[in-house]
């Protein structure tokens, strides 16, 4: 019976068992779904300022710093009596073709304008490789600061559009000083509001110095037993 001893981990699987710790590996995908990491990367958004002027500037620092040579921006000048953007030019072309993106993430660290964040929504479905590219139109969010469900989009697998947004880029991106790295870790978003600070090294540095100390105190004045 000695060949059958490869298959115990499947039996037991197969029969619904559970493991030493009484966990489940497997989950039944995609009734039950893990909750995604804070920083986890999924597809992008353009994001507009509380107005709705459109943040990207068409500086095309997303573009050039991409690994995978996956984003395409031609900016153009702004129309001075009716500009899309408060800079001095805007994104007119922005597309992103996720056949090639590997959500590094490095072109919402580039961005200094924080016009680009990625969600955590990473569930597609495409039919045909003209729809993995997507243009300005299907990444600015709409009117209501929220993104866009497109027809290939599984959005059923515990997605919040309103909430789902990576946290990486808010303690990395250049829209800050570098001084308050990790302190100051979000920004306001149309549609997603203004986050309470991240946290990162600096910040959780001084929180455990200040524990510290008021646990000294608490010593020095009879406190410990």
């Amino acid at each position: 019976m000695g060949y059958l001893d490869g298959f115990k981990v499947t039996i037991k699987k197969w029969a619904g068992t559970r493991t030493d710790t009484g966990r489940r590996i497997t989950l039944e995908y995609p009734e039950e779904v893990r909750p995604k990491p804070p920083r986890f990367h999924g597809r992008h958004v353009l994001n507009r300022y509380e107005d709705g002027m459109e943040k990207c500037i068409g500086c095309e620092l997303c573009a050039g710093v991409c690994p995978a040579k996956c984003i395409y921006v031609r900016g153009k000048d702004n129309d001075p009596e009716n500009p899309t953007s408060p800079g001095e030019r805007f994104g007119f072309v922005y597309e992103i073709n996720y056949l090639r993106c590997i959500h590094c993430d490095l072109c919402v660290e580039a961005c200094p304008t924080q016009a680009i964040t990625e969600s955590k929504l990473f569930e597609f479905a495409f039919t045909n490789r003209a729809d993995a590219i997507y243009t300005k139109a299907e990444l600015v969010v709409g009117d209501d600061g929220r993104p866009q469900q497109l027809p290939w989009e599984n959005w059923d697998g515990g997605f919040d559009p309103a909430q789902d947004t990576s946290g990486w880029m808010r303690a990395t991106s250049p829209g800050g000083n570098a001084e308050f790295e990790g302190i100051v870790a979000w920004a306001g978003e149309l549609g997603f509001g203004v986050r309470p600070a991240e946290g990162g090294q600096p910040l959780e540095a001084e929180q455990r110095a200040e524990r510290a100390a008021a646990h000294d105190d608490h010593d020095d004045h009879g406190g410990g037993h």
